[in-house]
């Protein structure tokens, strides 16, 4: 992404609907993974800090980031341990092996998804969990995400091949982001015939921030419960053993 991207979602990625409502969901599957009290975790691509809070709660936490302003951004929040690195090839911590890695809309940046996966499968321990969001539908594709810097757009049988094909065993796999999912494939539909690409990263008006926090963020009750038929995002959860996880809500 561009710096100015980094900068405008510094500045709203702890209140903007859109982030809030993400890490809501992320917490409810956090919750019912095993992790050791005293786990460590990775964030590849941890962009500017937004969810390093809501990961230190459940361990140690570690981020990798390429871009130099969002690794300085994250790194004033002072949570966790903040290094330069890039996918594939050049991971932080060499000495470190994580129960939890997670790459939050990360993977469809990187030009070399498998081989970035693969390399991760490296830094999990022998119970570790590797935990994936990623924009779904190539139909969705919009100008946003060429601004973003995507390479791609997943859909759940490329990913669930692409993952598996990493020498990972996939635990779930789901979409979310379903309640407004007509709504954001109708506004990207406009977008794109109106050649415009719209700013989502800015924050609405009060009342509609709330609202649109309130819709999505109901699918935290879902995301372990119901297997979504669609949905503007996917979440997987794979490991490298097969290990218990509880059935807590």
């Amino acid at each position: 992404m561009e710096s100015q991207m980094y900068q405008e979602m510094m500045e709203v990625e702890d209140k903007h609907w859109w982030f809030v409502a993400r890490r809501s969901i992320i917490e409810q599957v956090l919750k019912r993974l095993n992790l050791p009290k005293d786990a460590e975790i990775f964030e590849a691509g941890c962009g500017t800090g937004g969810n390093l809070a809501l990961l230190s709660r459940y361990g140690q936490v570690y981020g990798m980031e390429l871009d130099e302003d969002a690794r300085t951004f994250a790194s004033t929040l002072q949570i966790g341990k903040i290094e330069p690195g890039c996918l594939p090839n050049h991971l932080p911590f060499p000495d470190q092996k994580f129960d939890l890695i997670v790459l939050l809309d990360v993977l469809e940046h990187l030009q070399e998804d498998q081989a970035s996966l693969q390399a991760l499968s490296t830094k999990l321990k022998p119970s570790g969990y590797l935990l994936i969001t990623v924009p779904a539908f190539p139909w969705l594709w919009t100008k946003r995400d060429e601004l973003l810097h995507h390479k791609r757009r997943y859909t759940l049988e490329n990913l669930r091949f692409i993952v598996s094909s990493a020498g990972y065993k996939i635990n779930t796999v789901n979409y979310f982001n379903f309640i407004l999912f007509p709504l954001i494939a109708g506004v990207g539909r406009l977008q794109n015939l109106l050649n415009k690409g719209g700013n989502e990263q800015a924050l609405p008006p009060l009342l509609i921030n709330k609202i649109l926090t309130l819709l999505f963020g109901f699918e935290r009750h879902l995301i372990n419960r119901v297997s979504l038929p669609f949905g503007v995002s996917i979440l997987l959860l794979a490991t490298t053993n097969k290990i218990r996880i509880t059935n807590s809500p």
